[in-house]
């Protein structure tokens, strides 16, 4: 007979690299859609690019992988069956919507089936209140963030290189753009590319009995395993953020990428998982307002953000049912 919790903490950890998986081929479009919108980059380029700094920004730090794994719901409250449930709950909803182009956030899928998940088991006992609203706050903040940061930097830009050649200002802003492109790409890989490590820590401290810990191997399995889905999927969610949000150039570009790359950067340093769906296109359309709001497609937008609003409700349930589901038949 095989040993039941070995199987539940296998089980647990495919279940969190499918998460990353799935993860860097829906966020995919979060670091190279711009570059890829304005052609400073083949979207071959531009998607290796992407895959290796995700992979480079998920190696570096564990501040929000311990979010995840203790700032959400409280570990000495919950079962390895309820982070099995959470988990698989994000992978489903992640999953379809990669599958229809959607770019949602899968930071809010596996936040809200956490909660979810949490809740089916021990009721509000399980919820760290403190850490639930500061991860809450962040991920609501980050759009907005993005698109104010955005919105001025771009103009500002504008004016200072007013006198200068357009033609010079795109050659210029064509190679900073990739430059930014590849610091949002580290930067994803910092917040998003934790969010599986802090699953597979919590299954280890269930499987093993010993203090929360995220280990080399789990740093390591969670990293290459979002650069992998970086590389090989996304190129639907590229069309949906890079092509049809906003019509960008170069400055554009630029100033979207490294406004968006700052502030997940700064989430990261301070163990926040912020949505970096959420940051990259509030950003995109901060720069496309900036000329006109007519130059944003709402209508693009609207849709996008519905997907976000379905998210919470979609993924609560979902973690709430499969825990129920766990929980009760074993």
């Amino acid at each position: 007979m095989p040993d039941a919790p070995l199987v539940i903490f296998v089980v647990t950890i495919v279940l969190a690299l499918t998460y990353a998986y799935a993860n860097g081929a829906n966020d995919a479009a979060n670091a190279v859609a711009a570059v890829i919108s304005t052609r400073a980059m083949t979207p071959f380029w531009a998607v290796l690019m992407g895959a290796g700094l995700n992979l480079a920004g998920a190696l570096t730090g564990t501040a929000v992988a311990k979010t995840i794994a203790k700032g959400i719901v409280e570990p000495s409250q919950i079962t390895e069956y309820t982070a099995m449930a959470a988990i698989l709950g994000s992978v489903v909803w992640v999953l379809m919507a990669t599958r229809l182009g959607v770019p949602v956030s899968v930071s809010h899928s596996l936040i809200a089936s956490m909660v979810g998940a949490g809740l089916a088991t021990a009721g509000v006992d399980a919820i760290n209140g403190a850490g639930l609203t500061k991860v809450l706050i962040a991920l609501a903040a980050s759009p907005i963030l993005g698109f104010g940061v955005s919105f001025f930097a771009v103009s500002g830009i504008y004016w200072l290189v007013r006198r200068s050649s357009p033609s010079g200002v795109n050659r210029l802003f064509r190679f900073l753009q990739i430059l930014a492109g590849g610091f949002l790409a580290y930067s994803h890989g910092k917040n998003d590319g934790q969010n599986a490590m802090g699953i597979i820590a919590l299954a280890a401290t269930f499987y093993t009995g010993r203090a929360l810990d995220v280990e080399l191997w789990m740093i390591l399995l969670s990293s290459v395993t979002i650069g992998a889905g970086t590389a090989i999927g996304g190129l639907q969610v590229i069309r949906t953020l890079g092509m049809r949000i906003t019509k960008l150039d170069p400055v554009q570009g630029f100033t979207s990428s490294i406004s968006g790359a700052m502030l997940i950067e700064a989430a990261s340093t301070i163990g926040l998982p912020v949505s970096t769906t959420h940051t990259a296109s509030g950003s995109i359309m901060g720069v496309g307002a900036s000329r006109r709001l007519s130059a944003v497609r709402w209508g693009v937008t609207r849709n996008i953000a519905m997907a976000w609003l379905v998210t919470y409700p979609v993924c609560f349930v979902l973690g709430y049912v499969l825990s129920e589901g766990l929980n009760g038949v074993f």
